[in-house]
């Protein structure tokens, strides 16, 4: 099986998970995945939820992977991300008007299967989806706005 692996390195601000969705957008049209896909929508809000999870609770930079398995409507993406904090995920459990605390949830509900491991001196979370399974379509409500900075 081959396996297509791509990096991109992403700062301790907060600001750069938008860099890090937009670039994840273009990888994701060009393993051949329509932008308009379900899985690829997906896949955005996965990587969206980890790279906040790294950049704001830990304060440090992270390294952004996804892999991508057998090319066409079938396989595997994974999507790892990688941060220099050995401190493990905290799921938590958000109350209503909570603004936070959703985010190891979503992922949970969202990934086929997801985990986390030591690397080197930090972590390593990941998350898999399968390509060509029943997806689930996350439901976001946008602000007017919301969309230009995707």
């Amino acid at each position: 099986m081959q396996v297509l692996q791509v990096q991109l390195e992403v700062g301790a601000d907060p600001a750069e998970v938008g860099r890090a969705r937009r670039w994840a957008r273009s990888r994701l049209i060009g393993s051949g995945m329509e932008d308009d896909e379900p899985i690829a929508e997906t896949l955005l809000l996965l990587i969206s939820e980890l790279v906040t999870n790294a950049v704001v609770h830990t304060g440090c930079p992270a390294v952004l992977r996804m892999l991508f398995g057998s090319t066409g409507s079938s396989g595997t993406v994974r999507v790892e991300v990688a941060d220099t904090s050995c401190r493990p995920p905290q799921p938590r459990h958000a109350q209503g008007g909570d603004t936070g605390g959703r985010g190891l949830e979503l992922v949970d509900g969202l990934a086929d299967r997801w985990g986390w491991q030591p690397e080197g001196a930090g972590k390593r979370i990941w998350c898999e989806v399968d390509r060509g399974g029943p997806m689930m379509v996350p439901v976001i409500q946008e602000q007017p706005g919301d969309r230009a900075r995707l």
